[in-house]
């Protein structure tokens, strides 16, 4: 039981120090990447190809002046970015990034743990963790912060449930509801090849899910100055913005778990295989910044209840019935 229990301590370390360094560098690859969009160099002062512009930012966050606007409910006001920040570390203790291995002797998981209702925990944590950005906006006594935090909430309940539709097409397919399973369903063939509207509308419904451009509406800077985090700096800042980019990796690793075989994958080791499933999903979210420009709000709820949710709805009647048939 000790033995279980240091194992799991030591996989959630590693899995924590890891995020938080992605975090880290991935605000420098978006920035370096942004830069080669539009024909600019991008941060390239601070150690060498700019390599220690993270640790820079991190220092320069860390020792920033710490304020407090006046009249603000103090206590939501300090947990609304902690909520964010650790929601979005906890998806990961489902995720797999492969398969079992063996290490001195002992079997070692690449995953903390595998429940028979994996996906609905990871669903879970990502309604959850839009409290963090709500509750930050309406303790700041901000009319700007409470209406990009408005948004987010308005926007989380549109896309959530076209991506609860997408990724309950999946759970059809598999026959199941943990992650590892549903991996390991994909071994012969990826789900994008059986769900090909089902990928488009989780990715579609991710992009929203994390704020990112084109539907960007929470922080509409030339609208709400910065919105539900307008009021935010330093080390609480820094959490409002880890939650949001390890939020961005986390789509990512679902997208290579749920549609593209997770760690499946010929010649290359498995956890390779899904590192770079997961990288190249990080960079589409980049590039889908630099190309496209934000649509309006009434566009998005649009575009979300009419549009989506209906596609949403055909799709898991079409694949129920093609399981039926198939199990007949």
């Amino acid at each position: 039981m000790t033995a279980t229990l240091v194992e799991a301590a030591l996989k959630s370390a590693v899995v924590i120090v890891l995020l938080l360094t992605t975090f880290a560098y991935m605000t420098l690859l978006e920035r370096r990447l942004l830069g080669k969009f539009q024909v600019r160099i991008g941060p390239n002062r601070v150690g060498p190809l700019g390599l220690l512009q993270p640790l820079a930012d991190g220092v320069k966050l860390l020792f920033k002046e710490s304020f407090q606007p006046a009249r603000v409910d103090a206590v939501i006001y300090l947990v609304a970015p902690m909520i964010s920040m650790t929601m979005a570390l906890f998806v990961y203790a489902v995720i797999p990034v492969g398969p079992e291995v063996t290490l001195f002797g002992r079997r070692i998981t690449l995953y903390l743990a595998d429940v028979n209702i994996g996906i609905l925990l990871v669903l879970a944590a990502s309604s959850i963790g839009v409290y963090g950005i709500i509750l930050g906006g309406w303790s700041s006594n901000n009319k700007y912060a409470l209406l990009g935090s408005l948004r987010s909430g308005a926007q989380l309940i549109s896309y959530e449930l076209a991506l609860g539709l997408a990724v309950l097409s999946v759970v059809l397919s598999a026959g199941t509801l943990s992650m590892v399973e549903i991996v390991r369903a994909q071994e012969r063939v990826w789900f994008i090849a059986l769900q090909p509207l089902g990928f488009l509308l989780f990715v579609i419904a991710a992009i929203a899910e994390t704020n990112r451009a084109p539907f960007d509406l929470p922080e509409a800077e030339q609208e709400l100055v910065a919105g539900y985090q307008t009021e935010y700096g330093g080390f609480k800042f820094a959490m409002f913005y880890a939650g949001e980019y390890i939020g961005i990796v986390t789509m990512s690793a679902l997208i290579t778990t749920l549609f593209l075989g997770g760690w499946n994958g010929p010649v290359l080791p498995p956890p390779l295989w899904f590192l770079l499933k997961t990288f190249v999903s990080i960079f589409f979210f980049i590039w889908l910044r630099a190309t496209l420009p934000r649509i309006r709000q009434d566009q998005l709820m649009a575009f979300g209840w009419k549009l989506l949710v209906p596609l949403g709805l055909v799709n898991i009647a079409v694949t129920a019935v093609l399981v039926v048939l198939g199990q007949g």
